[in-house]
């Protein structure tokens, strides 16, 4: 076993912190972070994938070129869908007239793969407007948690920026809304579907059909370029008759002549109408003409590369690295990926970093599919989604430790002759001034598609294990980019695993890590419902320590809930337990929230005692963030009660620390205070000072919204009018921390 990764408070959700430190005093409406600043130079993203050469586009392109010529004269933004059957090119085009425009729109280049014909269903608009703010140069904590206010801040930071944006394989005009940017942008939406919906945005539809005969032939002799269409001009229109116009069906036929110069044209038209027989029970959309051009690919693939074909045909998600081909072949698998692509096969997806990454067009893939169920035994197929669920397993891990090394979490089982050794290890090192957690962390959010879509089949497939195993590794990804969504499925997934399978430890994770993301999305009832579910098991367990911590995690839920009575005992009776159960940091984050509630309370002294305490106790423990936490609120319980030098001595070095670590939201709470304090000693001239760098802070980490920023906003004005250095003290108890409802969220 290898313990618990909670201490008895969401303020300590885990070992080493990289960045920021999730925090869920009695703030209302999620839980948020605090980081660094939004960065004044961000360096432009570039994210579209390269172009391919096209054949007989030109109407299309120039009918969307039209379309962007007049909504930039009107000073709209620029909507483009384009439609059209699997395989026609409708990604190509729209690659195609997207990067013509870069010249003109230097905000950079934004993608998104919608996930239309995904396994795992289409993707989450708010995750990918989360991914766009990234890109942006937004922060990872500064992402807010509500997907309006992610579209808005979305909005806000595209109202000036010139860029352009692809959609790829939307599945509805609901899921792109959100995703399009303000000011005079360019959006290209692609889709099975002509989207008519989107015509009300503004959006201008180009349906592809299949490519012309000419096209067609034109289009294989590019892709053959030996002469052997200008030699068999017939037999070249036959061939591409039977691939029904479609680019795929064309470059994949292509592909497989390429690859025998010395075969005529005739054989291949031959296989591909014996093809077309045998596969029309097996058609659907109109695209039999490429499954029969993949099957007679398929059938030309060298050994290692069918099987590694198979093989992939079982991975649940739609895009996948070379590591994870090395786990399923081994060492041919580079030779077989090869083999893939040359043969038109696979696309090259290559990230950011320039990892090679690659996945299958939605019909090949399908193919895949098809071919491992025929060509595969029951025991190869199972064998083989084993290694593909260890592998994401074996690598979160890896991921986990590199970015949380001292996080105690479940332990990680691995069957005989499938991990973790034999697993090929993910590259987490240090790009381009990213450290190496930066990285570990980068991976964890790419990867996130198909460690859901394990976590979805582990009991489907003999693994039950797995759904909360990659669920507990995954702990370092929830928090930190604010996968929100994923957070609950994935716990819940877990947790009936667990549940199935009388897993008392794993039981309990999934609830308390679970109910935390309850937390998180600002539903402190169903949070407080798991928390007490824990409480019993851990009870029946024999579990006094784990059952110490959720008095910690109750408290907070009832804190959420606005029953600060009952919040206070709970953290009473969690400040007192946990010590003496060995967990000092753990009691003294419980004494934190005490204090939090008594100053909500208005019982300042209590909460001056019982922050100083915590912070004594956060100090020995290691733990500089929250002891400067702990000052500011020894601090404002000061100022409360007109203890006004020990008030400016706490809040100056809490501010000092925050600053420290960048955190901006705390330290701009603590300006505020910092500010009061100036208020009640006559220096309206000072308190204005502090009140804009707290503003200045709060807008910085999007939160410009938050309870404590609309009070520093109100006050400023108040003082705006006034110049007098001596206005009337304020009375203790009567000023903004006196109705705090919080004071140790962040």
């Amino acid at each position: 076993m290898r313990g618990h990764e909670h201490s008895t408070n969401a303020n300590d959700l885990s070992g080493t912190v990289h960045g920021f430190v999730v925090q869920t005093g009695s703030v209302h409406g999620g839980i948020h972070v605090s980081g660094p600043a939004l960065r004044e130079e961000v360096p432009p993203p570039w994210q579209l994938p390269p172009s391919v050469r096209l054949t007989d586009r030109t109407e299309e392109l120039r009918a969307l070129e039209a379309h962007r010529r007049r909504a930039t004269e009107e000073g709209h933004p620029t909507l483009a869908m384009v439609s059209g059957l699997g395989g026609v090119g409708k990604t190509a085009v729209a690659l195609s007239w997207l990067h013509t425009l870069r010249p003109h729109f230097p905000g950079g280049q934004l993608y998104a793969d919608l996930g239309a014909q995904a396994p795992g269903g289409p993707a989450d608009p708010g995750e990918v407007v989360a991914r766009f703010l990234r890109a942006l140069g937004v922060p990872a904590a500064q992402v807010p948690s509500a997907l309006g206010e992610r579209v808005a801040l979305y909005r806000s930071l595209t109202t000036e920026r010139r860029l352009v944006v692809l959609l790829d394989d939307a599945a509805t005009a609901a899921q792109v809304r959100p995703l399009l940017p303000a000011g005079r942008c360019v959006t290209a939406v692609t889709s099975r579907r002509r989207m008519p919906g989107l015509s009300l945005d503004g959006g201008h539809v180009v349906h592809l059909g299949p490519l012309s005969t000419e096209a067609a032939v034109e289009l294989l002799d590019t892709t053959l370029a030996d002469g052997r269409v200008t030699a068999q001009p017939d037999q070249a229109r036959a061939l591409v008759a039977l691939c029904a116009g479609l680019p795929l069906a064309v470059r994949i036929a292509g592909a497989r002549l390429a690859a025998r110069p010395r075969q005529g044209l005739t054989t291949m038209v031959r296989a591909l109408s014996e093809e077309h027989e045998r596969l029309e029970a097996l058609a659907i959309e109109g695209d039999h003409d490429v499954r029969a051009a993949l099957d007679l690919s398929y059938q030309g693939l060298p050994p290692a590369a069918a099987r590694l074909y198979r093989l992939l045909g079982l991975h649940p998600g739609r895009e996948f690295g070379v590591p994870l081909a090395r786990t399923l072949l081994g060492g041919e698998a580079v030779e077989a990926l090869e083999a893939l692509h040359d043969a038109n096969l696979l696309v090259d997806v290559a990230d950011a970093t320039g990892r090679e990454r690659y996945r299958f067009h939605d019909l090949v893939r399908l193919h895949a599919a098809e071919r491992a169920a025929q060509d595969a035994g029951g025991e190869e197929r199972a064998g083989a989604l084993l290694r593909i669920g260890y592998h994401y397993l074996a690598n979160a891990d890896r991921a986990e430790q590199v970015v949380e090394p001292g996080r105690a979490g479940l332990e990680r089982g691995f069957p005989r002759d499938v991990g973790p050794e034999p697993i090929t290890a993910e590259d987490f090192g240090p790009v381009d001034g990213r450290t190496e957690a930066d990285t570990a962390l980068d991976w964890l959010e790419r990867e996130l598609p198909n460690l859901m879509a394990v976590i979805r089949r582990a009991r489907a497939m003999g693994a039950p294990e797995l759904a909360w195993q990659l669920t507990d590794a995954l702990w370092p990804l929830f928090p930190r980019r604010k996968v929100y969504r994923e957070w609950i499925e994935a716990h819940d997934e877990g947790l009936l695993a667990a549940e199935e399978e009388g897993d008392g430890e794993a039981f309990c994770r999934m609830l308390t890590s679970g109910a935390l993301g309850r937390l998180a999305t600002g539903d402190p009832a169903a949070g407080l419902a798991m928390f007490e579910r824990a409480a019993v098991a851990f009870e029946e367990r024999g579990d006094a320590l784990g059952y110490a911590r959720t008095l910690n995690y109750r408290g907070l839920a009832h804190q959420r809930l606005g029953r600060l009575d009952g919040a206070a005992g709970l953290f009473a009776r969690a400040a007192d337990e946990l010590p003496a159960l060995g967990d000092l940091r753990a009691g003294a984050l419980a004494r934190f929230n005490l204090a939090d509630v008594a100053l909500a309370r208005g019982r300042f002294a209590d909460a001056a005692d019982d922050a100083e305490a915590s912070r004594l106790a956060l100090e020995a423990a290691g733990d500089p963030y929250n002891a400067a936490r702990a000052a500011g609120l020894t601090g404002r319980a000061c100022v409360a009660l007109g203890r006004l030098d020990r008030a400016e001595r706490e809040l100056s070095a809490a501010l000092s620390a925050l600053r420290a670590q960048s955190a901006g939201f705390e330290a701009a709470r603590v300006l505020g205070s910092l500010a009061q304090l100036s208020e009640r000693r006559g220096q309206p001239r000072q308190a204005r000072q502090y009140y804009r760098e707290a503003l200045s802070l709060y807008a910085s980490a999007g939160r410009s919204g938050a309870a404590e920023a609309v009070e520093a906003a109100a006050r400023l004005d108040a003082l705006e009018p006034a110049d007098t250095e001596h206005p009337p003290p304020t009375p203790p108890g009567t000023g903004p921390w006196a109705a705090d409802p919080g004071g140790a969220g962040a």
